[in-house]
């Protein structure tokens, strides 16, 4: 039998701390105390959209489940065998609950200001004691096709998933999250049965609580809700090795809408594999996105001025264990003159470099950022949890941040921009032909 373990994880610089407590059940709890009124947990799975195949080590055969299952396992979850319902549970408490799928996890939480016991109990209860019928299940199907059609009506929705369409050949990150009404029509109870047991297995799972508790009393209840697990080896099938050049250089339709928008991305493949560097790269990359696209640069000056773009576009960098973009999104009456300005910028940019001035005040900006997120408890969990998947360190996060030099930033800008890695997905309204 496993005993609980605990430590305390800390940063001297930061004068931050938190808890991580190895639970007897198998199940990694993370306590991190704060002096704030509210109190916010979240239990999370490292399941997502992409894990489309996968065993157990031991076994012989890979399970394939249709794409969007997720996201469909987490929207069944909150129905309990005895017909309650999590969430009006969660409402009598007092407390404001939710649930989101992403490409690599499957997240339940909540926030309180009062009744935490019960709130923590109720999350924990539910999120390990699934329930599917075969009536349930196509119930749910229904509703999930309406939750489709709504995003394949939504332009913002069309020209983000065109991005990746573009960007990628095989990764399954190019798929919607939802899936398609054709592919959640093939689930059923026993796939999702089996998703939980392989993905929602303690081991493969955390809890992060961030507010005014103490460790004693999360461990109390993790005893009482808690039974032990043994933990297993997930295989999951990755896609096919990705090319270096994007699938397609653009991705046009039209739409229902009032004006053009577009969503530009670059193909980042040089995604290292240990998890430190990973972070490393995710920080020099995201400075480097800011640096070129943020209101205050000479680009998004240039396209200003041009009247080629609206006010407030944004740009982000993404980055997992096997594939990394960079995007930059917005309003524009002639996407592909933005598009082509843009390559046409960056290609001048690799020449030039970054400058010193404009490097150190974008590297301020990422710290002061981190370390105010560190007043949120919601922040925090979900900062935590991401970097616990991730592989990462959460408090080395502002200490890489302050070591990153102008030299390390504008080499690996100059390699990894590359013209061939550059796609545009842009919705046009609807012409007289399409109408």
């Amino acid at each position: 039998m496993n005993n609980t373990t605990r430590e305390i994880v800390e940063s001297s610089a930061l004068v931050e701390k938190y808890e991580l407590i190895h639970h007897k059940s198998g199940l990694d709890i993370y306590v991190y105390p704060k002096k704030i009124a509210t109190t916010y947990a979240l239990f999370a799975t490292h399941y997502g959209s992409i894990d489309n195949k996968f065993m157990i080590e031991g076994e012989n055969e890979h399970t394939e489940v249709p794409l969007g299952i997720a996201h469909f396992l987490e929207h069944k979850m909150f129905t309990k065998e005895d017909g309650s319902d999590s969430f009006e549970r969660f409402s009598e408490l007092g407390a404001d609950a939710n649930a989101y799928t992403s490409y690599d996890k499957t997240v339940y939480l909540f926030s309180c200001t009062s009744n935490f016991s019960e709130c923590l109990s109720e999350l924990i209860d539910f999120v390990t004691h699934p329930f599917f019928t075969k009536e349930s299940v196509e119930k749910e199907q229904g509703i999930i096709g309406e939750e489709i059609g709504m995003y394949d009506d939504s332009p913002n929705n069309r020209s983000y998933y065109g991005m990746l369409e573009g960007l990628y050949h095989y990764h399954d990150i190019k798929n919607n999250v939802c899936g398609t009404v054709e592919s959640i029509a093939k689930i059923t109870p026993e796939l999702l049965y089996r998703c939980h047991e392989v993905f929602y297995n303690l081991s493969n799972m955390a809890l992060v609580v961030c507010g005014n508790v103490e460790a004693e009393e999360v461990i109390e209840i993790a005893d009482k809700c808690l039974k032990e697990q043994k933990s297993v080896n997930i295989i999951r099938q990755k896609s096919k090795n990705e090319p270096p050049h994007a699938a397609k250089e653009k991705v046009i339709s039209r739409m229902l809408l009032a004006k053009p928008i577009f969503d530009i991305g670059i193909k980042d493949i040089d995604v290292p594999k240990a998890p430190q560097e990973r972070e490393r790269r995710d920080i020099v990359m995201s400075i480097i996105a800011d640096l070129l696209f943020s209101s205050t640069g000479a680009l998004y000056s240039r396209l200003y001025e041009e009247r080629l773009i609206s006010p407030n576009p944004s740009s982000s960098y993404t980055i997992s264990e096997d594939f990394a973009y960079t995007s930059f999104s917005g309003e524009s009456d002639d996407p592909e003159k933005v598009y082509n300005i843009v390559k046409e910028y960056i290609s001048k940019k690799q020449e030039e470099g970054f400058c010193e001035t404009e490097f150190i005040r974008c590297r301020k900006v990422f710290y002061s950022s981190f370390v105010r997120g560190l007043d949120s408890a919601d922040d925090i969990a979900n900062e935590l949890v991401a970097y616990i998947f991730d592989g990462y360190d959460f408090f080395d996060y502002a200490d890489i941040i302050s070591k990153i030099t102008l030299e390390e930033v504008n080499d690996i800008f100059r390699s990894a921009f590359k013209p061939e890695s550059f796609t545009l997905s842009a919705v046009y309204p609807l012409d007289e032909k399409s109408k």
